[in-house]
């Protein structure tokens, strides 16, 4: 039984996994991490192993407690990894964007691969046939895109996002959504018809906060999992027993 922990920038998310399939799911703030492991940990006394994975901060005193009740694995930049890493800044590669990679080859090998993604910052990672990790592109998330348009003007009102949205807003606020909503999902079809033109069979992977809300609305083929990173954990969990 094993425990996978993605912590982000503003939420941690956590999955048991037993034989390989995932048996629970929690998401909980991250001021509220050490009070959501007690429990957790109570309600699971059996774990083998713990994989953790952070952009975010996390408590000194969480991390701490975590390591104290079960072996505990904290993905960097000298873990293992299935893929070979030919960005030309690889310590300031985002451990999310390498678990994610990693993830997407382990189920994917010898395919071109682009994973999506879309949580605070919408992130592109490109993995191509060989394996090889060549890079992507990081934007705004759709939550900056509306705090941004408050905070740097000093008339558009702050909004959140909207099921409700068409190409012509005829207000301030529907053009709000049509700018914010519509610009991401052009942004993301963009992308994905680029790297298409270039890669042949292209697979397409689409994860984070509004995977969901995306999908739905994508013209392009693609496999949507809100919790792929989780998985890609479970996964380089298995690789690295395997290698080392």
């Amino acid at each position: 039984m094993l425990l996978t922990i993605d912590v982000g920038n503003s939420r941690i998310k956590v999955a048991v996994f037993e034989h390989n399939k995932q048996v629970d799911f929690f998401i909980f703030e991250t001021n509220e991490a050490l009070k959501n492991f007690e429990n957790i940990f109570q309600k699971y006394p059996n774990l083998q192993k713990i994989i953790l994975s952070s952009v975010g901060k996390l408590d000194e005193e969480v991390v701490n407690f975590i390591k104290c009740k079960f072996q505990t694995e904290i993905i960097d930049h000298k873990s293992k990894f299935p893929f070979t890493n030919l960005y030309a800044t690889p310590e300031t590669l985002g451990i999310d964007r390498m678990v994610l990679a990693a993830g997407a080859t382990l189920i994917y090998p010898n395919q071109n691969k682009l994973i999506i993604d879309a949580g605070t910052c919408i992130t592109y990672d490109f993995v191509n046939a060989e394996n090889q990790y060549l890079g992507g592109a990081i934007s705004p998330g759709i939550k900056i895109r509306y705090k941004s348009l408050n905070n740097y003007t000093s008339k558009l009102p702050l909004l959140t996002l909207s099921e409700d949205f068409e190409i012509i807003g005829n207000s301030t606020k529907s053009a709000i959504h049509s700018g914010v909503i519509n610009g991401v999902i052009f942004e993301i079809e963009g992308f994905i018809s680029q790297y298409s033109l270039k890669n042949q069979d292209l697979t397409i992977i689409l994860t984070g906060g509004d995977a969901e809300f995306l999908a739905k609305r994508l013209k392009s083929t693609i496999f949507a999992n809100s919790n792929f990173l989780l998985e890609s954990l479970n996964l380089l969990s298995l690789y690295t027993q395997k290698n080392d």
